[in-house]
Protein backbone atom coordinates (compact mmCIF):
# COMPACT_ATOMS: atom_id res chain seq x y z
CA UNK A 1 0.00 0.00 0.00
CA UNK A 2 1.56 3.45 -0.64
CA UNK A 3 1.45 6.46 1.18
CA UNK A 4 -0.86 7.90 -0.71
CA UNK A 5 -3.77 5.16 -0.46
CA UNK A 6 -2.99 5.57 3.52
CA UNK A 7 -3.76 8.82 3.32
CA UNK A 8 -6.82 8.47 1.89
CA UNK A 9 -8.17 4.93 4.03
CA UNK A 10 -7.83 7.60 7.16
CA UNK A 11 -9.93 10.51 5.86
CA UNK A 12 -12.62 11.61 3.76
CA UNK A 13 -11.54 11.66 0.08
CA UNK A 14 -13.46 12.26 -3.79
CA UNK A 15 -13.32 10.15 -5.95
CA UNK A 16 -11.59 12.54 -8.99
CA UNK A 17 -8.30 11.71 -6.18
CA UNK A 18 -8.27 8.56 -6.61
CA UNK A 19 -5.74 6.87 -9.58
CA UNK A 20 -6.95 5.58 -12.34
CA UNK A 21 -7.71 1.33 -12.20
CA UNK A 22 -5.81 0.19 -15.18
CA UNK A 23 -6.21 -3.47 -14.52
CA UNK A 24 -9.64 -3.38 -12.55
CA UNK A 25 -9.85 -6.30 -9.98
CA UNK A 26 -12.84 -8.75 -11.30
CA UNK A 27 -14.40 -11.64 -9.24
CA UNK A 28 -14.94 -15.01 -10.30
CA UNK A 29 -18.59 -13.79 -12.41
CA UNK A 30 -16.22 -11.15 -14.12
CA UNK A 31 -17.97 -7.75 -12.54
CA UNK A 32 -15.96 -5.65 -10.71
CA UNK A 33 -14.72 -6.11 -7.15
CA UNK A 34 -12.65 -4.75 -4.27
CA UNK A 35 -8.93 -5.71 -4.14
CA UNK A 36 -7.14 -6.74 -1.00
CA UNK A 37 -6.23 -3.43 -0.01
CA UNK A 38 -8.14 -1.79 -1.81
CA UNK A 39 -9.00 1.85 -0.14
CA UNK A 40 -12.38 2.12 -1.47
CA UNK A 41 -13.86 -1.16 0.52
CA UNK A 42 -15.19 0.47 3.66
CA UNK A 43 -13.58 -2.77 6.03
CA UNK A 44 -10.11 -1.46 4.88
CA UNK A 45 -10.72 1.84 6.63
CA UNK A 46 -8.80 2.93 9.82
CA UNK A 47 -10.33 2.10 12.97
CA UNK A 48 -10.13 5.78 13.85
CA UNK A 49 -12.33 6.48 10.81
CA UNK A 50 -14.44 3.72 11.28
CA UNK A 51 -15.08 4.81 15.00
CA UNK A 52 -15.98 8.13 13.80
CA UNK A 53 -18.44 6.99 11.34
CA UNK A 54 -19.97 4.61 14.26
CA UNK A 55 -20.39 7.74 16.45
CA UNK A 56 -21.93 9.76 13.81
CA UNK A 57 -24.21 7.20 12.85
CA UNK A 58 -25.50 5.99 16.53
CA UNK A 59 -25.87 9.36 17.07
CA UNK A 60 -29.00 9.13 14.70
CA UNK A 61 -30.46 6.48 16.26
CA UNK A 62 -30.00 8.47 19.50
CA UNK A 63 -32.35 11.35 18.13
CA UNK A 64 -35.04 8.29 17.12
CA UNK A 65 -34.99 6.59 20.75
CA UNK A 66 -34.73 10.17 22.19
CA UNK A 67 -37.57 11.43 20.10
CA UNK A 68 -40.20 8.56 20.56
CA UNK A 69 -40.29 8.56 24.13
CA UNK A 70 -39.69 12.52 25.21
CA UNK A 71 -43.43 13.33 25.00
CA UNK A 72 -44.45 11.07 27.91
CA UNK A 73 -42.73 13.30 30.17
CA UNK A 74 -45.57 15.90 28.77
CA UNK A 75 -48.55 14.32 28.45
CA UNK A 76 -49.76 16.84 31.52
CA UNK A 77 -49.54 19.78 29.48
CA UNK A 78 -50.56 18.10 26.41
CA UNK A 79 -53.53 16.99 27.41
CA UNK A 80 -54.53 20.70 28.95
CA UNK A 81 -53.55 22.58 26.33
CA UNK A 82 -55.55 20.42 23.75
CA UNK A 83 -58.34 19.48 26.01
CA UNK A 84 -57.77 15.76 25.21
CA UNK A 85 -57.38 12.97 28.03
CA UNK A 86 -53.97 11.84 28.88
CA UNK A 87 -54.44 8.65 27.35
CA UNK A 88 -55.43 10.19 24.30
CA UNK A 89 -52.57 12.11 24.92
CA UNK A 90 -50.46 8.95 24.61
CA UNK A 91 -51.43 8.47 21.07
CA UNK A 92 -47.87 10.93 20.46
CA UNK A 93 -45.97 7.79 21.60
CA UNK A 94 -48.27 5.64 19.90
CA UNK A 95 -48.46 6.89 16.12
CA UNK A 96 -44.29 7.51 16.47
CA UNK A 97 -43.78 3.89 16.92
CA UNK A 98 -46.29 3.29 14.70
CA UNK A 99 -44.39 5.07 11.69
CA UNK A 100 -41.27 2.46 12.97
CA UNK A 101 -43.92 -0.18 11.19
CA UNK A 102 -44.15 2.13 8.04
CA UNK A 103 -40.53 3.15 7.83
CA UNK A 104 -38.66 0.16 7.10
CA UNK A 105 -40.88 -0.83 4.22
CA UNK A 106 -40.49 1.97 2.78
CA UNK A 107 -37.39 2.89 2.60
CA UNK A 108 -34.96 0.07 3.53
CA UNK A 109 -35.53 -1.00 -0.75
CA UNK A 110 -34.43 2.46 -1.57
CA UNK A 111 -31.05 2.17 0.15
CA UNK A 112 -30.32 -1.09 -1.63
CA UNK A 113 -30.59 0.68 -4.87
CA UNK A 114 -29.52 3.95 -4.11
CA UNK A 115 -27.08 3.41 -1.14
CA UNK A 116 -27.60 4.26 2.78
CA UNK A 117 -25.31 8.00 2.98
CA UNK A 118 -28.82 10.01 1.01
CA UNK A 119 -31.30 7.92 1.99
CA UNK A 120 -29.91 9.42 6.07
CA UNK A 121 -30.15 12.61 4.37
CA UNK A 122 -33.23 13.02 2.95
CA UNK A 123 -35.05 10.80 6.04
CA UNK A 124 -33.42 12.98 8.89
CA UNK A 125 -34.73 16.37 7.30
CA UNK A 126 -37.85 15.56 6.70
CA UNK A 127 -38.02 13.67 10.44
CA UNK A 128 -36.63 17.25 11.41
CA UNK A 129 -39.46 18.89 9.51
CA UNK A 130 -42.03 17.37 11.10
CA UNK A 131 -40.82 17.70 14.27
CA UNK A 132 -40.94 21.40 13.71
CA UNK A 133 -44.72 21.01 12.67
CA UNK A 134 -45.06 19.04 16.03
CA UNK A 135 -43.47 21.87 17.99
CA UNK A 136 -46.00 24.69 16.19
CA UNK A 137 -48.69 22.14 16.09
CA UNK A 138 -51.70 25.13 16.10
CA UNK A 139 -54.23 21.78 17.09
CA UNK A 140 -53.85 17.88 18.01
CA UNK A 141 -54.40 16.40 14.96
CA UNK A 142 -51.68 18.29 13.52
CA UNK A 143 -49.45 17.15 16.62
CA UNK A 144 -50.42 13.80 15.61
CA UNK A 145 -49.59 13.83 11.79
CA UNK A 146 -46.34 15.28 12.64
CA UNK A 147 -45.38 12.56 15.16
CA UNK A 148 -46.57 9.96 12.66
CA UNK A 149 -44.52 10.90 9.91
CA UNK A 150 -41.76 12.42 11.98
CA UNK A 151 -41.33 8.29 13.23
CA UNK A 152 -41.65 6.88 9.91
CA UNK A 153 -38.55 9.00 8.14
CA UNK A 154 -36.46 8.38 11.19
CA UNK A 155 -36.92 4.99 11.46
CA UNK A 156 -34.77 4.59 8.59
CA UNK A 157 -31.93 5.22 10.86
CA UNK A 158 -32.96 2.76 12.85
CA UNK A 159 -33.18 -0.09 10.21
CA UNK A 160 -30.39 1.27 8.56
CA UNK A 161 -27.61 1.97 10.84
CA UNK A 162 -26.46 -1.15 11.59
CA UNK A 163 -26.25 -1.82 8.14
CA UNK A 164 -23.82 1.06 7.91
CA UNK A 165 -22.03 -1.40 11.12
CA UNK A 166 -22.05 -4.39 9.16
CA UNK A 167 -20.25 -2.44 6.14
CA UNK A 168 -17.37 -1.31 7.98
CA UNK A 169 -17.08 -3.92 10.65
CA UNK A 170 -15.87 -7.54 9.99
CA UNK A 171 -17.54 -10.02 12.02
CA UNK A 172 -15.15 -10.31 15.12
CA UNK A 173 -15.11 -6.70 15.34
CA UNK A 174 -18.74 -5.75 15.18
CA UNK A 175 -19.44 -6.75 18.96
CA UNK A 176 -18.33 -3.70 20.14
CA UNK A 177 -20.15 -1.58 17.59
CA UNK A 178 -23.60 -3.09 17.78
CA UNK A 179 -23.17 -3.30 21.84
CA UNK A 180 -23.04 0.58 21.51
CA UNK A 181 -25.91 0.38 19.15
CA UNK A 182 -28.07 -1.41 21.67
CA UNK A 183 -27.24 0.80 24.14
CA UNK A 184 -28.85 3.51 22.63
CA UNK A 185 -32.04 1.53 21.89
CA UNK A 186 -32.54 1.73 25.62
CA UNK A 187 -30.73 4.82 26.69
CA UNK A 188 -32.69 7.23 24.61
CA UNK A 189 -35.96 6.40 25.65
CA UNK A 190 -34.96 6.71 29.01
CA UNK A 191 -33.70 9.97 28.68
CA UNK A 192 -36.37 11.47 27.01
CA UNK A 193 -38.83 11.68 30.02
CA UNK A 194 -36.18 12.64 32.33
CA UNK A 195 -35.75 16.07 30.18
CA UNK A 196 -39.49 16.45 29.75
CA UNK A 197 -40.34 16.23 32.99
CA UNK A 198 -38.21 18.84 34.33
CA UNK A 199 -39.26 21.20 31.36
CA UNK A 200 -42.94 20.12 32.26
CA UNK A 201 -41.93 21.61 35.80
CA UNK A 202 -40.42 24.61 35.35
CA UNK A 203 -42.31 25.97 31.78
CA UNK A 204 -45.91 26.18 31.00
CA UNK A 205 -45.80 25.23 27.90
CA UNK A 206 -43.30 22.18 28.63
CA UNK A 207 -44.64 19.79 25.72
CA UNK A 208 -43.61 22.55 23.26
CA UNK A 209 -40.27 22.43 24.83
CA UNK A 210 -39.31 19.25 24.82
CA UNK A 211 -39.87 19.32 20.32
CA UNK A 212 -37.50 22.26 20.74
CA UNK A 213 -35.02 20.04 22.59
CA UNK A 214 -35.83 17.45 20.23
CA UNK A 215 -34.99 19.73 17.28
CA UNK A 216 -31.95 21.20 18.51
CA UNK A 217 -30.45 17.93 19.05
CA UNK A 218 -31.25 17.20 16.07
CA UNK A 219 -29.88 19.99 14.31
CA UNK A 220 -26.43 19.29 15.78
CA UNK A 221 -26.58 15.66 14.84
CA UNK A 222 -27.57 16.62 11.50
CA UNK A 223 -24.30 18.17 11.33
CA UNK A 224 -22.60 15.02 12.02
CA UNK A 225 -24.32 13.07 9.50
CA UNK A 226 -22.94 15.09 6.67
CA UNK A 227 -19.60 13.44 7.73
CA UNK A 228 -20.93 9.80 6.90
CA UNK A 229 -19.31 8.68 3.91
CA UNK A 230 -21.28 6.04 1.59
CA UNK A 231 -20.09 2.75 3.41
CA UNK A 232 -22.79 0.36 0.58
CA UNK A 233 -20.63 -1.86 -0.90
CA UNK A 234 -22.63 -2.66 -4.08
CA UNK A 235 -23.55 1.21 -4.34
CA UNK A 236 -19.75 2.02 -4.19
CA UNK A 237 -18.79 -0.78 -6.71
CA UNK A 238 -21.16 0.58 -8.79
CA UNK A 239 -19.62 4.08 -8.67
CA UNK A 240 -16.54 2.44 -9.62
CA UNK A 241 -17.39 0.74 -12.25
CA UNK A 242 -19.09 4.26 -13.97
CA UNK A 243 -15.78 5.53 -13.23
CA UNK A 244 -13.55 2.69 -14.75
CA UNK A 245 -15.89 3.00 -18.05
CA UNK A 246 -15.60 6.71 -18.13
CA UNK A 247 -11.75 6.38 -18.90
CA UNK A 248 -12.75 4.57 -21.87
CA UNK A 249 -10.58 1.91 -21.80
CA UNK A 250 -12.71 -0.91 -19.86
CA UNK A 251 -16.36 -0.08 -21.46
CA UNK A 252 -17.84 -3.49 -20.29
CA UNK A 253 -16.68 -3.31 -16.87
CA UNK A 254 -20.01 -3.46 -14.85
CA UNK A 255 -20.65 -4.35 -10.98
CA UNK A 256 -22.81 -7.15 -10.04
CA UNK A 257 -25.47 -4.38 -9.14
CA UNK A 258 -25.41 -3.08 -12.46
CA UNK A 259 -25.79 -6.89 -13.74
CA UNK A 260 -29.17 -7.54 -11.82
CA UNK A 261 -32.76 -7.02 -13.49
CA UNK A 262 -34.54 -6.63 -10.16
CA UNK A 263 -36.41 -3.21 -10.77
CA UNK A 264 -37.26 -0.86 -7.79
CA UNK A 265 -41.04 -2.58 -7.99
CA UNK A 266 -39.60 -6.07 -7.76
CA UNK A 267 -37.71 -4.76 -4.65
CA UNK A 268 -40.92 -3.48 -2.92
CA UNK A 269 -42.64 -6.61 -3.96
CA UNK A 270 -40.51 -8.54 -1.88
CA UNK A 271 -40.02 -6.02 0.88
CA UNK A 272 -43.58 -6.32 1.22
CA UNK A 273 -44.15 -9.85 1.09
CA UNK A 274 -41.02 -11.54 2.37
CA UNK A 275 -40.98 -10.63 6.28
CA UNK A 276 -44.20 -12.02 6.53
CA UNK A 277 -43.39 -15.36 5.05
CA UNK A 278 -40.63 -15.38 6.70
CA UNK A 279 -42.69 -14.33 10.42
CA UNK A 280 -44.29 -17.83 10.79
CA UNK A 281 -40.92 -19.85 10.82
CA UNK A 282 -41.15 -21.51 14.22
CA UNK A 283 -37.33 -19.84 15.20
CA UNK A 284 -38.60 -16.21 13.93
CA UNK A 285 -41.74 -16.48 14.98
CA UNK A 286 -41.15 -17.30 19.08
CA UNK A 287 -38.04 -14.85 18.96
CA UNK A 288 -40.99 -11.99 17.84
CA UNK A 289 -43.00 -13.04 20.25
CA UNK A 290 -40.35 -12.93 23.13
CA UNK A 291 -38.58 -9.82 21.68
CA UNK A 292 -42.02 -8.03 21.58
CA UNK A 293 -42.82 -9.15 25.37
CA UNK A 294 -39.76 -7.05 26.07
CA UNK A 295 -40.17 -4.19 23.55
CA UNK A 296 -43.44 -3.54 25.45
CA UNK A 297 -41.91 -3.61 28.80
CA UNK A 298 -39.47 -1.07 27.76
CA UNK A 299 -42.17 1.66 26.77
CA UNK A 300 -44.61 0.40 29.46
CA UNK A 301 -41.96 1.93 31.75
CA UNK A 302 -42.39 5.25 30.95
CA UNK A 303 -45.54 5.00 32.48
CA UNK A 304 -45.14 2.28 35.43
CA UNK A 305 -42.16 5.14 36.75
CA UNK A 306 -44.55 7.70 36.83
CA UNK A 307 -47.48 5.43 39.13
CA UNK A 308 -44.26 4.30 41.16
CA UNK A 309 -42.61 7.76 41.96
CA UNK A 310 -45.36 10.51 41.05
CA UNK A 311 -48.75 8.99 41.56
CA UNK A 312 -47.95 6.91 44.70
CA UNK A 313 -44.81 9.14 46.63
CA UNK A 314 -45.46 12.51 45.58
CA UNK A 315 -42.60 13.25 43.46
CA UNK A 316 -43.23 16.05 41.27
CA UNK A 317 -42.70 15.45 37.32
CA UNK A 318 -38.72 16.75 37.10
CA UNK A 319 -37.77 14.34 40.10
CA UNK A 320 -40.16 11.83 39.61
CA UNK A 321 -38.72 10.51 35.88
CA UNK A 322 -34.96 10.97 37.34
CA UNK A 323 -34.80 7.05 38.80
CA UNK A 324 -35.44 5.99 34.80
CA UNK A 325 -31.59 7.22 35.21
CA UNK A 326 -31.02 3.89 36.66
CA UNK A 327 -32.16 1.84 33.11
CA UNK A 328 -29.70 3.86 31.91
CA UNK A 329 -27.13 2.53 34.32
CA UNK A 330 -28.45 -0.94 33.64
CA UNK A 331 -28.43 -0.53 29.25
CA UNK A 332 -24.43 0.72 29.67
CA UNK A 333 -23.82 -2.45 32.29
CA UNK A 334 -25.82 -4.99 29.49
CA UNK A 335 -23.19 -3.38 26.98
CA UNK A 336 -20.76 -4.14 28.90
CA UNK A 337 -21.56 -7.48 29.50
CA UNK A 338 -22.04 -8.08 25.60
CA UNK A 339 -18.24 -6.54 24.51
CA UNK A 340 -16.83 -8.56 27.36
CA UNK A 341 -18.21 -11.52 25.41
CA UNK A 342 -16.94 -10.57 22.44
CA UNK A 343 -13.85 -9.95 23.42
CA UNK A 344 -13.88 -13.44 25.02
CA UNK A 345 -15.03 -14.98 21.68
CA UNK A 346 -12.27 -13.51 19.68
CA UNK A 347 -9.39 -14.24 22.60
CA UNK A 348 -10.37 -17.79 22.14
CA UNK A 349 -10.24 -17.36 18.18
CA UNK A 350 -6.91 -15.63 18.27
CA UNK A 351 -5.70 -18.71 20.68
CA UNK A 352 -6.61 -21.60 18.43
CA UNK A 353 -9.68 -22.71 20.94
CA UNK A 354 -12.32 -22.06 18.60
CA UNK A 355 -12.97 -20.70 14.86
CA UNK A 356 -15.50 -18.49 13.14
CA UNK A 357 -15.92 -20.51 10.61
CA UNK A 358 -17.16 -23.25 13.52
CA UNK A 359 -19.67 -21.08 15.15
CA UNK A 360 -23.34 -22.17 15.15
CA UNK A 361 -26.13 -19.17 15.79
CA UNK A 362 -27.66 -21.55 19.19
CA UNK A 363 -23.61 -20.12 20.06
CA UNK A 364 -25.17 -16.32 20.38
CA UNK A 365 -28.08 -17.64 23.34
CA UNK A 366 -26.01 -17.93 26.67
CA UNK A 367 -26.69 -14.43 26.69
CA UNK A 368 -30.71 -14.72 26.21
CA UNK A 369 -30.60 -17.63 28.30
CA UNK A 370 -29.03 -15.71 31.63
CA UNK A 371 -31.17 -12.91 30.09
CA UNK A 372 -34.28 -14.93 30.32
CA UNK A 373 -33.87 -16.33 34.28
CA UNK A 374 -32.97 -12.56 35.22
CA UNK A 375 -35.65 -11.24 33.44
CA UNK A 376 -38.77 -12.29 35.82
CA UNK A 377 -36.69 -11.64 38.58
CA UNK A 378 -35.98 -8.31 38.25
CA UNK A 379 -39.52 -7.80 37.15
CA UNK A 380 -40.64 -9.09 40.66
CA UNK A 381 -38.15 -7.37 42.72
CA UNK A 382 -39.08 -4.52 40.64
CA UNK A 383 -42.88 -4.98 41.31
CA UNK A 384 -42.92 -5.18 45.03
CA UNK A 385 -40.36 -3.32 46.11
CA UNK A 386 -42.52 -0.23 44.31
CA UNK A 387 -45.78 -1.42 45.34
CA UNK A 388 -45.01 -0.10 49.15
CA UNK A 389 -43.93 3.28 50.16
CA UNK A 390 -42.26 1.93 53.35
CA UNK A 391 -39.47 0.89 50.51
CA UNK A 392 -36.76 2.82 50.05
CA UNK A 393 -36.80 4.39 46.36
CA UNK A 394 -33.55 3.67 46.00
CA UNK A 395 -34.83 -0.25 46.05
CA UNK A 396 -36.75 -0.41 43.13
CA UNK A 397 -34.61 2.13 41.01
CA UNK A 398 -31.58 -0.65 41.51
CA UNK A 399 -34.32 -3.00 40.11
CA UNK A 400 -34.96 -0.89 37.32
CA UNK A 401 -31.61 -0.81 36.51
CA UNK A 402 -30.98 -4.99 36.40
CA UNK A 403 -34.00 -5.13 34.35
CA UNK A 404 -32.80 -2.90 31.81
CA UNK A 405 -29.58 -5.37 31.82
CA UNK A 406 -31.24 -8.17 31.26
CA UNK A 407 -34.20 -6.48 28.53
CA UNK A 408 -30.34 -5.94 26.78
CA UNK A 409 -29.03 -9.13 27.15
CA UNK A 410 -32.09 -10.52 25.55
CA UNK A 411 -32.08 -7.84 22.94
CA UNK A 412 -28.89 -8.11 21.52
CA UNK A 413 -28.67 -12.47 21.60
CA UNK A 414 -31.75 -12.45 19.36
CA UNK A 415 -30.78 -9.88 17.15
CA UNK A 416 -27.65 -11.55 16.78
CA UNK A 417 -29.57 -15.44 16.81
CA UNK A 418 -31.87 -14.43 13.80
CA UNK A 419 -29.02 -13.53 11.38
CA UNK A 420 -26.92 -15.97 11.96
CA UNK A 421 -29.58 -18.42 11.70
CA UNK A 422 -31.19 -16.97 8.47
CA UNK A 423 -28.28 -15.40 6.88
CA UNK A 424 -28.92 -14.24 3.53
CA UNK A 425 -32.93 -13.79 4.42
CA UNK A 426 -31.77 -12.66 7.82
CA UNK A 427 -32.61 -9.00 7.14
CA UNK A 428 -36.33 -9.96 6.33
CA UNK A 429 -36.70 -12.02 9.49
CA UNK A 430 -35.25 -8.73 11.30
CA UNK A 431 -37.77 -6.43 9.37
CA UNK A 432 -40.45 -9.06 10.37
CA UNK A 433 -39.49 -9.00 14.07
CA UNK A 434 -38.78 -5.10 14.21
CA UNK A 435 -42.25 -4.98 12.27
CA UNK A 436 -43.92 -6.59 15.45
CA UNK A 437 -42.67 -5.63 18.27
CA UNK A 438 -42.90 -1.90 17.44
CA UNK A 439 -46.44 -2.78 16.70
CA UNK A 440 -46.65 -3.64 20.55
CA UNK A 441 -44.31 -1.29 21.93
CA UNK A 442 -47.03 1.87 19.90
CA UNK A 443 -49.48 -0.11 22.50
CA UNK A 444 -47.75 0.24 25.42
CA UNK A 445 -48.83 3.72 26.67
CA UNK A 446 -52.62 3.18 25.89
CA UNK A 447 -53.23 0.40 28.79
CA UNK A 448 -50.21 0.69 30.85
CA UNK A 449 -51.97 2.86 33.07
CA UNK A 450 -54.96 1.31 33.64
CA UNK A 451 -53.74 -2.00 33.83
CA UNK A 452 -51.46 -0.62 37.22
CA UNK A 453 -53.96 1.19 38.54
CA UNK A 454 -56.79 -1.64 38.33
CA UNK A 455 -54.13 -4.40 39.46
CA UNK A 456 -51.12 -2.49 41.48
CA UNK A 457 -47.71 -2.53 40.79
CA UNK A 458 -47.22 -5.27 42.94
CA UNK A 459 -49.90 -7.48 40.33
CA UNK A 460 -49.06 -5.94 37.20
CA UNK A 461 -45.94 -6.65 37.64
CA UNK A 462 -46.30 -10.15 38.33
CA UNK A 463 -48.31 -10.69 35.58
CA UNK A 464 -45.31 -9.46 33.15
CA UNK A 465 -43.12 -11.67 35.41
CA UNK A 466 -45.55 -14.68 35.11
CA UNK A 467 -45.31 -14.09 31.48
CA UNK A 468 -41.53 -13.77 31.02
CA UNK A 469 -41.03 -16.76 33.15
CA UNK A 470 -43.05 -19.07 30.37
CA UNK A 471 -41.41 -17.34 27.88
CA UNK A 472 -37.36 -18.27 29.45
CA UNK A 473 -38.00 -21.56 28.48
CA UNK A 474 -37.37 -20.09 24.63
CA UNK A 475 -33.54 -20.01 24.39
CA UNK A 476 -33.05 -23.10 26.38
CA UNK A 477 -34.99 -24.80 24.09
CA UNK A 478 -33.11 -23.44 20.90
CA UNK A 479 -30.12 -24.25 22.65
CA UNK A 480 -31.02 -27.62 22.41
CA UNK A 481 -32.87 -28.16 19.39
CA UNK A 482 -32.42 -25.17 17.60
CA UNK A 483 -30.08 -27.31 14.67
CA UNK A 484 -32.49 -29.61 13.89
CA UNK A 485 -35.19 -27.17 13.81
CA UNK A 486 -33.05 -25.26 11.52
CA UNK A 487 -33.01 -28.30 9.23
CA UNK A 488 -36.11 -28.24 8.75
CA UNK A 489 -37.12 -24.41 7.76
CA UNK A 490 -37.02 -23.58 4.13
CA UNK A 491 -35.20 -20.03 5.23
CA UNK A 492 -32.81 -21.22 7.61
CA UNK A 493 -29.41 -22.65 5.61
CA UNK A 494 -27.21 -25.40 7.52
CA UNK A 495 -24.61 -24.95 5.31
CA UNK A 496 -21.12 -23.54 7.23
CA UNK A 497 -20.18 -19.76 6.64
CA UNK A 498 -18.12 -18.53 3.93
CA UNK A 499 -14.52 -19.26 5.56
CA UNK A 500 -12.80 -16.39 7.88
CA UNK A 501 -9.45 -15.47 8.90
CA UNK A 502 -8.26 -15.51 12.48
CA UNK A 503 -8.91 -11.63 12.48
CA UNK A 504 -12.62 -12.60 11.10
CA UNK A 505 -11.76 -11.36 8.05
CA UNK A 506 -13.39 -13.41 4.89
CA UNK A 507 -11.00 -15.35 3.07
CA UNK A 508 -10.09 -13.92 0.24
CA UNK A 509 -11.98 -14.97 -3.17
CA UNK A 510 -9.06 -16.53 -4.88
CA UNK A 511 -8.32 -19.30 -1.98
CA UNK A 512 -9.91 -22.58 -2.09
CA UNK A 513 -12.78 -23.70 0.74
CA UNK A 514 -11.69 -26.96 2.44
CA UNK A 515 -10.26 -28.48 -0.47
CA UNK A 516 -13.32 -27.17 -3.25
CA UNK A 517 -13.30 -24.37 -5.42
CA UNK A 518 -16.39 -21.78 -4.12
CA UNK A 519 -18.43 -22.57 -6.55
CA UNK A 520 -18.41 -25.94 -5.63
CA UNK A 521 -18.85 -25.38 -2.27
CA UNK A 522 -21.74 -22.54 -2.88
CA UNK A 523 -23.15 -25.20 -5.26
CA UNK A 524 -23.17 -27.89 -2.52
CA UNK A 525 -24.44 -25.49 0.25
CA UNK A 526 -27.43 -24.86 -1.91
CA UNK A 527 -28.26 -28.49 -2.24
CA UNK A 528 -29.01 -28.53 1.27
CA UNK A 529 -31.72 -25.68 1.75
CA UNK A 530 -35.07 -27.18 0.47
CA UNK A 531 -36.60 -25.11 -2.30
CA UNK A 532 -40.32 -23.78 -0.53
CA UNK A 533 -42.66 -23.33 -2.85
CA UNK A 534 -43.24 -19.76 -2.50
CA UNK A 535 -39.44 -19.58 -3.18
CA UNK A 536 -40.34 -16.24 -5.44
CA UNK A 537 -40.92 -14.34 -2.70
CA UNK A 538 -37.56 -15.12 -0.91
CA UNK A 539 -35.15 -15.12 -3.55
CA UNK A 540 -31.32 -14.02 -2.41
CA UNK A 541 -30.23 -10.82 -4.24
CA UNK A 542 -34.22 -8.90 -3.11
CA UNK A 543 -33.58 -5.94 -0.90
CA UNK A 544 -33.27 -5.96 2.47
CA UNK A 545 -35.10 -4.32 5.49
CA UNK A 546 -33.05 -4.34 8.51
CA UNK A 547 -31.49 -3.45 11.69
CA UNK A 548 -28.82 -5.65 10.23
CA UNK A 549 -28.63 -5.83 6.55
CA UNK A 550 -25.69 -5.00 4.39
CA UNK A 551 -24.55 -6.29 0.92
CA UNK A 552 -20.54 -6.90 2.39
CA UNK A 553 -20.44 -10.46 2.28
CA UNK A 554 -19.68 -11.03 5.89
CA UNK A 555 -22.75 -9.44 6.63
CA UNK A 556 -25.53 -11.89 5.83
CA UNK A 557 -23.58 -14.49 8.44
CA UNK A 558 -22.26 -12.89 11.26
CA UNK A 559 -23.59 -9.97 13.30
Amino acid sequence: MTNEDAILLNRPYRTRDLKQDDAPHTDADGFVAFHESDVENPQNWTSARRWQITVCSVMLVMNATFASSAPSGALGSISSHFGVSTVVAGLTLTLFLLGYVAGPLAFAPLSEFYGRRYIFYITFLCYLAFTFLCAFAPNFGSLLVGRFLAGTFVSAPMSNVPGVLADIWNPLERGDAMAGFSMLVYIGPALGPVVAGFLELTRPDGWRWIFYVILMLGGATALLMFTIPETHAPTILTAKARRIRAQGVHRAVRSRAEGGSQTLRQAYLVALTRPWVILFDPISFLCAVYMSVVYTLLYMLFSIYPIVFQERRGWNSGVGELPLCGTIVGAVLGGAIVVLDTRRRLAAIRRGEASVDDMEPEDRLPLAMAGGILFPISMFWFAWSAEYNSVHWIVPSIAGAFLATTLLLIFTAYQNYLVDTYRMYSASAIAANTITRSACGAAAPLFTHQMFSALGVGGGGSLIAGVATVLAVIPFLFYRYGKAIRMRSPFAPTMPAPPHNPDGTLIHDTEKVRGQDEEAAVASADATVPRPAYAHLVEEGGPVISSSSSSAPSSIHRQ
